[in-house]
């Protein structure tokens, strides 16, 4: 009888910002776009796309990708074209080529040029993935969480199981309230989340007049979360709150 267990998934990665992985696919195919997208939307990272050189550069100075899967021939350049474009406006951006060559002067080039690593069409997706999240964790610029149990922003980190958080590694003591009301805003980090929504979510009150239960809560939590630190619960007056990490 076997006693050994299926090895589970592995740890969900975030950005070392705290947000999701964010991944620019840039290939003029658009199956394999697709195809790339749904992959890698499914382990929980933010994807942008383009099909060519110039759209994959303008993309990323306004994505700020962690990381590019790059296809060594586009439409309007090639590969070490986008690669210098993209070092100009990201200096530790991780890219990986998608190339047709196997050449080994050309696979000398593309790292030479600062590519971070290759994969040969056709290729495994399962085999790109991995090489995305080594390269994401030996750059630094994304982190495991253990399991998805774990929502981290910034250095703010709320163990769903254990009902327990921490800040820079500092525990923060939460009532019950307090920990449901902060658990929806890391759930949601960087959007701005109305008083109505967090009451929804939070009380299931209806929205009349208890505005003033969330901004009290608000305050709470900030006492607890922000005092002597950057803050990281922010007011977008006349629409509500939003947590994002420092800048």
């Amino acid at each position: 009888m076997d006693n050994h267990s299926p090895p589970g998934p592995p740890p969900r990665l975030y950005g070392s910002d705290g947000a999701p992985v964010r991944v620019l696919v840039v290939d003029d195919e658009p199956d394999l776009t697709e195809v790339l997208s749904g992959v890698l939307s499914a382990e929980g990272w933010e994807v942008r796309t383009a099909s060519d050189g110039a759209s994959a550069v303008a993309t990323a100075r306004s994505f700020r990708p962690h990381a590019v899967v790059l296809d060594w021939m586009l439409p309007d350049m090639d590969g070490l074209g986008v690669l210098h474009g993209l070092r100009g406006e990201l200096e530790h951006v991780c890219v990986l080529f998608l190339t047709a060559r196997d050449s080994v002067e050309d696979r000398i080039a593309g790292i030479t040029a600062g590519g971070d690593d290759y994969v040969t069409k056709p290729f495994s997706l399962e085999e790109l993935l991995a090489r995305l999240r080594g390269l994401l964790r030996r750059a630094g610029m994304a982190r495991e969480t253990n399991g998805d149990r774990l929502l981290v922003v910034g250095d703010l980190v709320m163990d769903e199981e254990a009902r327990e958080v921490t800040r820079g590694g500092d525990l923060v003591e939460l009532s019950r309230t307090e920990f449901e009301l902060l658990r929806f805003l890391m759930r949601n980090p960087r959007r701005v989340l109305s008083k109505a929504q967090i009451l929804d979510r939070v009380w299931s009150y209806d929205f009349g007049g208890r505005a003033h239960v969330v901004e009290l809560y608000i305050s709470y939590l900030r006492k607890k979360i922000d005092t002597g630190r950057p803050g990281m619960i922010h007011t977008v007056r006349g629409v509500g709150y939003v947590l994002k990490p420092e800048s």
